[in-house]
C-alpha cells in the first residue's frame, strides 16, 4: 500500500546518559578511552553529543523494523559493556533525576564550542538525550508535504516515548519534560508550512544570507527534512527506556507515512491545523503522558490517549501489515495501558518514599531501575 516510489527506509539514533555505578550520579568526564573503544567496535555509529555525559548511536539504513531492531539492541549492548568496561553504566533515559546541568563538561570539539557560543546557558542545559527516526523520503516535493501533515501526530508518539519526569533533583509533575528544555532554543517546536521543497530552501537562504543561521542544522524543530540525508527526521520524542517501544514509534512513524502517501496517491490529504491546537495536545502529552486527554480536532472534542492510540492503530494498521510491523505497532496498545518509563520511573520513587527512604536515596532507586531496565528490551506487560 506505500507509494510506489517511496519504501520509507528508516534509521534511528539514540542518545544515552554515562554514569557512576557507586554514587548514581552523572559521570561528567569520560573516562580516557571511553569513545575510542565505542569506534572501533561500533566505527561511525557511535557519536559524540554536546556533554560528555552523554553518549549518541545511530543504526544504518534500516529497510524494515527487524532489521532495525537487530542493530538497535546491538548498539545498546556494545555500549553498556563498553561502559561497564570503563567504570560506568548507561541509562536510557531523557533526563536524570539530580544531576544540574552546570555540574557537567562540554565535549571539546569546535562544533560544540561554537554551539556553547552562541547559545551560552541555553547550550549548557542540554543535559538531555532523545531519540530521532529518520525516514527515507526520495522526493524532496513529498518530504515537505508530509512534514506539514505529520505535525498533527507528534504529539501522540511524544505522549508514548515519556522518560524525563525529574529535573535538577525534582519531580516536575511532567511526564515529558525534555521538550521544555528544547524549546528555549531559538527555532524549535512545531515546523513552518511549506508550499514545496523550493518554499523551504528559500527560507533557508533568507536565515543563511543575511547571517542569521549558519546551516539548516541550527534548525531544531520537532520534524525538519534531514540537512545530512534524504529523509525527513522526528525530533519530538524522549528516548525509550525500552528498546521495543522505540521501535514501535519507529512503527508507528513509518506506518503513518505510509497511509499518508496513500491518500496522496488518491490526491486527499490530512488537513493543517494551527500551531496553537497541535501545541496545546503536545503541553498535554508533556504533562500527562499517556494518562492525557488531547483533542481530536476534526471531531473537537477530548479523548483519552488510549483511545486516540486505539484508533491510530486501527488506522494504520493495513500500512504495518504491509511494512511487516503490525505487531509493533500494536504494542502501542500495550504501551499506553502498563506506561512510560516516566511512569514507572515515578513508581518507583514513590514506593521507596513510602517504603522509608529519604530523598536521595529513592532517586538512587531510580537510577537503579533505569540501569537494570535500560539492558531490557521489553517492558513489562500492560495489566489484565
Amino acid at each position: 500500500m506505500p507509494h510506489r516510489s517511496e519504501k520509507l527506509p528508516l534509521g534511528l539514533e539514540e542518545e544515552y546518559l554515562l554514569i557512576d555505578p557507586e554514587t548514581r550520579a552523572l559521570a561528567a568526564r569520560q573516562p580516557k578511552g571511553f569513545m575510542e573503544d565505542c569506534r572501533k567496535r561500533l566505527g561511525g555509529k557511535v557519536m559524540y553529543e554536546f556533554l560528555q555525559c552523554q553518549v549518541e548511536i545511530g543504526t544504518g539504513v534500516c529497510a524494515t523494523i527487524p532489521q532495525a531492531r537487530s542493530e538497535i539492541l546491538e548498539l545498546r549492548a556494545i555500549i553498556s559493556e563498553t561502559a561497564r568496561e570503563h567504570g560506568m553504566a548507561m541509562i536510557a533515559a531523557s533526563t536524570h533525576p539530580w544531576a544540574h546541568w552546570k555540574d557537567q563538561e562540554p565535549v571539546d570539539m569546535d562544533r560544540y564550542r561554537i554551539l556553547g557560543a552562541e547559545h551560552r546557558t541555553l547550550a549548557r542545559r542540554m543535559a538531555i538525550c532523545g531519540m530521532h527516526v529518520h525516514a527515507g523520503i526520495e522526493d524532496k516535493n513529498l518530504r515537505v508535504e508530509l512534514m506539514a501533515q505529520m505535525s498533527y501526530f507528534l504529539p501522540h508518539l511524544l505522549a508514548l516515548s515519556g522518560s524525563s519526569p525529574f529535573w535538577e533533583g525534582a519531580d516536575t509533575g511532567l511526564k515529558s519534560f525534555r521538550p521544555i528544555i528544547i524549546g528555549d532554543l531559538p527555532r524549535s517546536g512545531f515546523p513552518e508550512v511549506f508550499e514545496n521543497w523550493n518554499d523551504w530552501t528559500d527560507m533557508l537562504e533568507d536565515l543563511e544570507v543575511p547571517g542569521l543561521v549558519s546551516d539548516a542544522s541550527r534548525i531544531w524543530w520537532d520534524i525538519r527534512p534531514s540537512v545530512r540525508h534524504p529523509t525527513l527526521e522526528i525530533r519530538v520524542c524522549d528516548i525509550c527506556t525500552w528498546a521495543e517501544d522505540g521501535l514501535t514509534i519507529a512503527a508507528l512513524y513509518q506506518s503513518i507515512l505510509a497511509y499518508l502517501c496513500h491518500l496522496r496517491g488518491r490526491n486527499e490529504r490530512r488537513r493543517h491545523y494551527r500551531r496553537i491546537l497541535l501545541a496545546e495536545n503536545k503541553w498535554r502529552a508533556m504533562r500527562y503522558g499517556v494518562e492525557a486527554q488531547m483533542a481530536d480536532f476534526g471531531k473537537r472534542e477530548l479523548k483519552s490517549v488510549c483511545d486516540l492510540t486505539d484508533e491510530l492503530i486501527e488506522l494504520v494498521s493495513p500500512f504495518a501489515e504491509e511494512l511487516g510491523c503490525l505487531d509493533e505497532v500494536r504494542h502501542a496498545a500495550t504501551i499506553c495501558r502498563r506506561g512510560t518509563s516516566s511512569d514507572h520511573q515515578i513508581r518507583v520513587y514513590t514506593e521507596a518514599l513510602e517504603g522509608g527512604a529519604d530523598e536521595q536515596a529513592a532517586k538512587c532507586a531510580v537510577v537503579d531501575w533505569l540501569v537494570e531496565q535500560s539492558a531490557v528490551a521489553q517492558g513489562p506487560a500492560a495489566p489484565a
